[in-house]
């Protein structure tokens, strides 16, 4: 495993509630693990003990096979970190970021002009980072995060902010990054990035995790093993639905096909939205 989580709990000082509670859940190599709830469900919260943030964590984490508390300086070599919160240099220009950040580390690193044009940012390179929007600035910390070519990368939020384009970008990025190895630990609550990215998901709510499976598997097991048709006739727009088991020598669904327009046929899937609400009682904000 990459990431292995047991018994994780985390107090902040001067609470007397649990931040996360009891959260054990593992990552494997080359995954993107998908972690999902509403504001203040503990997802950040275990960013930041997985990035080293937070230290005064109970249970046991273990990363790149060596126990969380036991890493030093070396482990930021090994992950990148995209926060939410973008944090910039304001007066340095896009590429003296990268560049400054860039010599932080002790390997190589990639070319900044390369990063920025990875999300669109190439024409933006020579201007200053206090003149970007929020989406441009959250382009520029995903990409920072790649400059020491991690092989763990936490992601939080990473389409916060974003026009359709550039996060459909982002998102393709993320999944060039997987492609080339990586692993991938994002958090959100965005339940659009979760479907077009993740192979599981995991959701947590008050600090505990409620369900780990895959997305494509949630949506089956919990949805109807019925398929709808909707079709014209007489004019008026009419649907039926058919039991999935036994579709292909069910008569009535195969004379319809034959003598009626059809204008959709879909699977009864259920959204994730819906799942969510079943299996936390809460809506995702």
């Amino acid at each position: 495993m990459i990431i292995d989580v047991k018994r994780l709990s985390y107090t902040y000082s001067g609470s007397r509630r649990r931040a996360v509670r009891d959260l054990s859940f593992t990552v494997h190599p080359g995954e993107i693990f998908g972690f999902l709830g509403p504001n203040g469900a503990g997802k950040s919260t275990t960013q930041r003990v997985l990035t080293g943030l937070l230290q005064a964590y109970e249970g046991q984490v273990t990363v790149l096979n060596r126990d969380l508390r036991q890493w030093g300086s070396g482990y930021y070599e090994r992950i990148g970190v995209s926060f939410e919160h973008p944090n910039h240099f304001s007066r340095l220009t896009a590429r003296e970021n990268l560049s400054y950040f860039g010599a932080l580390y002790g390997g190589p690193t990639r070319s900044p002009q390369e990063l920025l044009a990875l999300v669109g940012l190439e024409d933006a390179a020579e201007m200053p980072v206090g003149q970007f929007s929020k989406g441009m600035k959250n382009r520029l910390t995903l990409v920072r995060a790649l400059l020491h070519d991690p092989d763990v990368l936490f992601l939080d939020e990473p389409t916060a902010g974003l026009d359709p384009a550039n996060a459909r970008r982002v998102q393709e990025l993320i999944r060039a990054q997987q492609a080339a190895g990586k692993t991938i630990f994002l958090t959100t609550h965005d339940m659009t990035v979760v479907e077009a990215l993740c192979d599981r998901v995991a959701f947590i709510v008050d600090g505990r995790i409620r369900l780990i499976d895959a997305p494509q598997q949630l949506k089956l097991s919990h949805g109807a093993r019925t398929v709808a048709v909707r079709y014209q006739e007489n004019g008026a727009p009419v649907e039926r639905r058919f039991p999935l088991s036994g579709l292909g020598h069910n008569e009535q669904f195969l004379a319809l096909l034959r003598k009626r327009p059809i204008e959709t046929i879909h699977s009864q899937e259920a959204s994730l939205d819906d799942i969510f609400i079943s299996v936390t009682g809460r809506e995702l904000q």
